[in-house]
């Protein structure tokens, strides 16, 4: 019985485990995003959310309790540089996890594990601000007429809506 046991051992030994988790981690930090397995993905982001979060305290403690997890000084640079600025005012949920299916060598079930402030995508939230929108070729001459008769046009709605 596994009772207590939380732990996810990937079928690997925990030397094995360890090291897998750290090279996990700082590619995730480094690219911002990787493809991997989905118990991998979960494991992982158990493994690297509370390393972010010591991540937005900047002081040589810290760096070194992160040095001693992930032991790459490119990554911790990375990680109390770029992304503890982008993470400093969310409380938690640094990562996000998305299915995309099996893999056609070995059928296993995998997933893409993303820091969630670098998506552009899904990142347009409250205090940024919009892109302006692209241009077609179409939309200039459209503009153009309907900024020429705008207000003649306004007024005869209106004159319309009168009678």
């Amino acid at each position: 019985m596994r009772h207590g046991d939380k732990v996810k051992n990937l079928s690997r030994t925990k030397a094995h485990r360890e090291a897998l988790l750290s090279n996990l981690a700082c590619q995730l930090i480094e690219h911002k995003r990787i493809v991997t397995t989905v118990a991998k993905a979960k494991a992982l982001r158990v493994y690297v959310e509370p390393l972010i979060t010591k991540g937005k305290t900047n002081t040589t403690h810290q760096r070194r309790v992160v040095f001693s997890y992930l032991q790459d000084k490119e990554a911790i640079k990375e990680l109390f540089g770029n992304v503890a600025e982008k993470v400093a005012g969310r409380p938690g949920g640094y990562t996000r996890i998305i299915k995309l299916g099996a893999r056609p060598g070995d059928n296993a079930e995998t997933a893409l594990i993303e820091l969630v402030d670098f998506n552009e995508i899904y990142g347009k939230g409250k205090g940024e601000a919009k892109a302006p929108a692209k241009k077609t070729r179409r939309s200039g001459a459209a503009k153009k007429k309907a900024e020429g008769t705008d207000k003649p046009e306004a007024s005869a709605t209106e004159d319309k809506a009168a009678e």
